[in-house]
């Protein structure tokens, strides 16, 4: 596909505003058709750039989950041995490979501090794990 266009990267930001949002409201706040709407989704859709919908859910706040982001420092050899064992904990709802300093940053949520304790245990005993730093997510400003 093309570079997006301005009405592309305006309707995934609407998307983004409401991923349920009808098309006619859609095509409305772009000034668009909605055949024009209906097109450019299946567009970016088949392309890749839109790869799926989603559904938000209440503020972890609320809830009273642990969340956390740990930097994590791998030993070079163990690099594929460790993110393999990292994908199967269930507390990693996403796992980052990145540069700089760390390897990889993991997104981490826990039910509760017992939890969260437990899954920095299991991840100190990670083979090919050097080293990791986590802090605590206390608030969203921007979601």
């Amino acid at each position: 596909m093309e570079r997006l266009s301005d009405l592309d990267r305006s309707l995934i930001s609407e998307l983004r505003r409401d991923g349920r949002a009808p098309v006619s409201a859609l095509a409305e706040r772009l000034s668009v058709s909605r055949a024009t709407v209906t097109k450019r989704i299946d567009k970016l859709t088949a392309a890749g750039i839109i790869v799926g919908f989603s559904v938000r859910v209440r503020d972890p706040q609320e809830t009273g989950e642990i969340r956390a982001i740990s930097f994590i420092e791998l030993l070079g050899r163990a690099t594929s041995t460790a993110i393999a064992e990292l994908r199967g904990y269930p507390e990693i709802t996403a796992l980052h490979t990145t540069n700089g300093a760390w390897d990889l940053v993991a997104e981490i949520s826990c039910n509760d501090l017992q939890e969260f304790d437990a899954l920095l245990t299991r991840l100190r005993g990670v083979k090919g794990l050097r080293n990791s730093e986590t802090s605590l997510l206390l608030s969203s400003v921007v979601r």
